[in-house]
Formats: C-alpha cells, sequence, structure tokens
C-alpha cells in the first residue's frame, strides 16, 4: 500500500500542468520618453514618499492622515483579505481532506418479515469514523487555479497601491491648489489697499476741487471689483478645504493661510528618462496579474477536458453497544478510487477552454492598452511639466512690465498729464498680471504632483523585475 501511495505521488509530481505558461509579453514601447529633458537639472533620486519634497510638514501630516482615514484605502485593504483567504482556500486543496463523522441510532425492526428477528427488536447503533478524499492534480488543475488565484491576490496589492497613488495626489493637488489660492488671495489683498489708497486720494481731490466725482465713482468701483474678486477666492478656498477634509477624514480640518510662492519646487527629472520605469506603477503590475491570472484559467479549463482521478478512505468502528466501539472486532475502513472521465458534452468543456483563451486575450489588450496610456501619460506630464515653467517666467516678465506700467500711469494722473481711467487700466492689467504669476505657479506646482503619480513616486533606474507567483 505504501508503494502504491508512494509511486503516485511520484507521478503526480511528474505531470506537468495543462495550459500555456505564461510568458511576460515585450511592450513595444520607446527606450526613452519623447518629452524627457535632454539635459539633466536633476536632485537626488527621488524617494517612494515623493510628496516630502515640498518641505512642507502639514502636507505630509495630511498624507498620512489620508493613508489612515480614507475608506477606500480601508476598502483595499478588505480586498486584499479576501483575496488573501481566497489563495489559501485554492492551496488547501493540495492537500488531503480529514474529517471525522459519528452517528448513534436506535430503531425497531419489524418482528413479522421475511426475516426471522433475533432477540429484542429494538437495537442500538453507533459508529464512528474519520473519512479523508484527495483529488489527484495529474493534470495540474488545481495547481494552475493557485496560480490564478495568487495573480489575483497580487492585483489586489497592486491596487491598493494604486489608491494610494490616486489619493496621495488628489490631497498633493487640492493642498497645493489651496495654497495657490492663498497667495491669490494675498495678491487680491495688496492690489485691494492699493485701490482704496487710490479712493482716499480721489476723495481728497475731490473735496480739494482738482479731481471729478465721475473718477472717484470710478475709483469706488475699482474697490468693489476687488471685493468681490477676494470674496470668490474665499469661497474655492473653502470648497479645497472641505475636499481635503473629506480625504483625510478629518471633516473639521482647518488650515491656516500659507502662500504658495514660499514652497520649494521640488527637483526635475534626470535627462532620458527610460520607458521601463513604467513598471514601477502599480496600475500595469495589476493589469499583469490580471494577465497571469486569466493565462491560468487556460490550464483549468483544460484540465477539465482530461479524466478526474479521487482517493477516498474512512477508517472507523461501529457496535451495538457504546461500549465495543473501539474494540478490534468493532473496526471497519474503507479504500476507494474514483475516476470521472467525460466522455460526450457537446461540446461544453471545449467552449469553456475558447472562452478561457478569449479573457486571456482581452486581458492581454488590456495590459498593453494599460502601458501605451501610461506611456502618453508620462510625455504629457514631462511636456505640462516644461511648459508651464517657462510660461511661469514669461509671466513673471509680465507682471514686472505691469507693475512700472501702473506706476507711471499714477505719476501721470497725479501729474494732471492724463485721466484716472488711464490708472484703472493700469490697475487692471497688473491684477491681472499678478493673479496670473500666481496661478502659474501653482500650475508648476500641479504638474509636478501629475509627474509624479505618473512615474508612481520614483523616477529611478533600479525597475523591478516583474510579480509571478
Amino acid at each position: 500500500m505504501k508503494k502504491i501511495s508512494l509511486l503516485l505521488l511520484l507521478l503526480l509530481v511528474a505531470c506537468k500542468a495543462v495550459g500555456p505558461d505564461y510568458k511576460r509579453a515585450e511592450p513595444n514601447l520607446p527606450a526613452t520618453f519623447a518629452e524627457a529633458d535632454t539635459i539633466s537639472s536633476a536632485a537626488d533620486d527621488v524617494l517612494k514618499k515623493w510628496w516630502q519634497q515640498y518641505q512642507d510638514e502639514k502636507l505630509n501630516e495630511l498624507v498620512e492622515l489620508s493613508l489612515k482615514n480614507n475608506t477606500n484605502i480601508q476598502l483595499a485593504v478588505a480586498r486584499i483579505e479576501e483575496a488573501d483567504a481566497s489563495m489559501r482556500e485554492v492551496g488547501a486543496s493540495l492537500f488531503p481532506e480529514v474529517n471525522l463523522s459519528a452517528d448513534a441510532k436506535r430503531n425497531r425492526v419489524t418482528e413479522l418479515g421475511a426475516f426471522p428477528t433475533f432477540g429484542s427488536p429494538t437495537r442500538n447503533d453507533f459508529s464512528f469514523g474519520l473519512n479523508t478524499s484527495y483529488e489527484l492534480d495529474f493534470w495540474g488543475k488545481i495547481r494552475r487555479a493557485k496560480e490564478s488565484a495568487t495573480a489575483n491576490a497580487l492585483a489586489t496589492r497592486d491596487a491598493k497601491e494604486t489608491v494610494e497613488l490616486s489619493l496621495i495626489g488628489l490631497v498633493a493637488s487640492n493642498y497645493l491648489q489651496l495654497r495657490g489660492l492663498d497667495a491669490q488671495i494675498a495678491v487680491t489683498n495688496d492690489n485691494q489697499v492699493s485701490s482704496k489708497e487710490a479712493l482716499s486720494l480721489n476723495q481728497r481731490r475731490l473735496a480739494g476741487g482738482v479731481a471729478s466725482a465721475l473718477e472717484v465713482s470710478q475709483a469706488e468701483v475699482s474697490v468693489s471689483n476687488l471685493e468681490a474678486q477676494l470674496i470668490e477666492l474665499n469661497r474655492l478656498r473653502a470648497l479645497s478645504l472641505h475636499q481635503l477634509a473629506v480625504l483625510t477624514g478629518v471633516l473639521d480640518l482647518k488650515l491656516e493661510a500659507l502662500d504658495i510662492r514660499t514652497l520649494p519646487l521640488p527637483p526635475t527629472p534626470p535627462a532620458g528618462l527610460p520607458s521601463a520605469l513604467l513598471e514601477n506603477r502599480p496600475d500595469i503590475r495589476q493589469a499583469e496579474q490580471a494577465l497571469i491570472a486569466e493565462n491560468a484559467q487556460i490550464g483549468i479549463a483544460k484540465a477539465a477536458l482530461y479524466p478526474s482521478i479521487s482517493l477516498t478512505g474512512s477508517f472507523g468502528g461501529e457496535s451495538l453497544e457504546l461500549s465495543d466501539i473501539l474494540k478490534a472486532g468493532a473496526r471497519i475502513w474503507t479504500l476507494g478510487l474514483g475516476l470521472d472521465l467525460p466522455i460526450f458534452d457537446s461540446g461544453r468543456r471545449e467552449s469553456r477552454v475558447e472562452q478561457a483563451t478569449a479573457r486571456q486575450k482581452q486581458a492581454l489588450a488590456q495590459y498593453q492598452t494599460a502601458i501605451q496610456n501610461a506611456f502618453r501619460e508620462v510625455n504629457d506630464a514631462l511636456i505640462t511639466r516644461r511648459l508651464n515653467a517657462e510660461r511661469e517666467q514669461a509671466l513673471i516678465q509680465s507682471e514686472a512690465s505691469a507693475k512700472k506700467a501702473l506706476t507711471v500711469a499714477e505719476n501721470r494722473y497725479k501729474s494732471g498729464y492724463s485721466a484716472y481711467l488711464e490708472v484703472l487700466d493700469a490697475q487692471r492689467v497688473h491684477n491681472d498680471a499678478s493673479l496670473a504669476v500666481v496661478q502659474a505657479k501653482q500650475a508648476s506646482f500641479l504638474a509636478t504632483v501629475e509627474l509624479f503619480k505618473v512615474l508612481a513616486g520614483d523616477w529611478r533606474g533600479d525597475v523591478p523585475a516583474a510579480t509571478q507567483p
């Protein structure tokens, strides 16, 4: 008996699982990103905690709170736990299942039947036994199922990383947007102070008979417009704060004002970023694990075309008296070998193989699409970051020119060479230019967040190998 069991075990180990083994598809991508800088100006390698590059303790605190409290993270963790449990369940099928059964009966047999009754017609029947069953995985069905379950479990971990990356990106973007609004509010306050000073000057000039009531009214309109602009900016700030409160799980979140212009821009990526960095992205790894899982499903479907062989056995005791159940004479045992061979099913099993193959093709297409979209997103982020920086420099020059024009217009008005309408026009241009500079600074920061996000927070060259079950 031991020799037979050993032979079956060796035969099982020697059997190769049916179905295709997973072979990684090499994406047809250029070696580097088209929009990567040709001259490197990068600092040290960026760490995985990329948000710390903004050197803002409040942002670091908000990110940690979001990772701790956000319900999407909690949902992703629960899905990981479910996938792990499913993987363990499938893995358990590789080992025999042993159950304990026990039974106690009291029954009465007929005294008027065809066979005579010896002794009392009422009797007891006690039994117990250890039962086992084990399906021999000749064709690798269970091994392929474990391969698929393992890939799904790994995919849930990658999905959690994707959620974390998106969440951190949202927190950083909303925080920087809020700081940008703080800067716009500060600029508008400064412009409003200048407008109120101009209004006060015109009121004094009107009292002295130098200015007209029209000029005073024009100055009042300028002050009121800036007040309305300030109210709108405060509304937008409140909305950004509310969004941060939801993301972090701190619904009564309060943040003091902080000008975005005081924050340092993070380092820029080095020249010639390799496209292989896309493998750092968790959504790409998740798509690949989904492909691995579907590839294993083909083997499961093909294994169903072959016979299923199972071993069953039981050992226990049965007696009329409970006190005799452990005696040698009460022992009972069985050993069985089962075979389930499909003969005719009208092509049902073959169609399942075709379905699994089609799903594997879909997963492959989705994997390739994910890589192509990721490549585009990195190029978009690179060009946006670079051109936003150039745009910011152009707007800084524009603001400086608008400031000079405003000074000239105010001096001309005070000297009586021009009407106050010229000053109002110069104030409007300067206000728009100063706000545009702040908005460009905010856009530059948001572009860096997007670049960090599409590169999964890391532009180092140590690309991890593919994770396979």
